[in-house]
């Protein structure tokens, strides 16, 4: 196996996709209109990354009876305006689009709704070169309980399967790219080292803590760091964290 086929699974907001505050903008409108308490901004950006139900039980403190109001008025929100306000991090494009030229199958893991990853990813006009999009249920209040799989390290295993599926060659081999602990936690599971990327969410030490292999700053870092991963046999992680010079 040559080094341009193995694949490289990405998370989306945070790693691929700036929100730009349509996420936490849209959290707060729910909130507000439910007339339940907002929090801070650090706060607000913890939220981005981990299952919208579980960020808004844990950080916001929103009562069970009220979750599925929350969810479906930030979705209303999001839908309408958010992912307008959403962007590509600067570089993705190019890198993505090379990634594809060389050879090099790609996939998103994400624990946003697969439909809705979808939708924002076609937004952006990058859908098309993924082998895979993968994400969580569409009721986020509740688990999955049909084909979607449920929590990060489901949701990297099945973009993992439609890899091998699609290229059987790169069965087994993949590296994870995201900016939370959770991705990098749902890497692990499934025996992939992940790199963490430092323009995304994760508070101070989180990717560190977590065990991301290597943590970069820019996406030309980014490339040289899956290109160096790719080339060596296996997909056990590293027994350090490195970074590029710029934490």
């Amino acid at each position: 196996m040559t080094h341009t086929t193995v694949p490289v699974i990405f998370d989306l907001d945070g790693t691929l996709v700036d929100p730009a505050g349509g996420i936490t903008g849209g959290i707060a409108a729910a909130l507000t209109e439910l007339g339940l308490p907002v929090p801070g901004p650090a706060r607000m950006d913890e939220m981005v990354g981990p299952k919208l139900s579980h960020s808004l039980t844990e950080v916001a403190g929103v009562p069970a009876a009220l979750l599925a109001d929350v969810i479906r008025i930030y979705r209303r929100h999001y839908v309408s305006t958010g992912i307008a306000q959403s962007r590509l991090y600067p570089g993705i494009r190019d890198l993505l689009e090379g990634f594809v030229a060389a050879g090099r199958p790609i996939a998103v893991a994400t624990q946003k709704p697969e439909s809705l990853a979808r939708t924002v990813l076609e937004h952006h006009g990058i859908a098309g070169l993924f082998h895979s999009i993968r994400g969580s249920a569409a009721d986020e209040a509740g688990a999955a309980t049909d084909s979607v799989p449920e929590g990060k390290a489901g949701i990297v295993a099945a973009a993992l399967s439609d890899l091998a599926a699609a290229v059987p060659a790169t069965a087994g081999h993949a590296v994870m790219v995201g900016d939370r602990a959770q991705d990098v936690a749902g890497a692990a599971a499934n025996g992939l080292d992940c790199i963490g990327v430092g323009w995304g969410f994760a508070p101070d030490g989180e990717l560190h803590a977590a065990g991301a292999v290597e943590i970069v700053h820019t996406t030309t870092a980014l490339h040289a760091t899956i290109t160096r991963l790719s080339e060596r046999p296996g997909t056990a992680a590293l027994n350090e964290v490195h970074t590029d010079g710029n934490v």
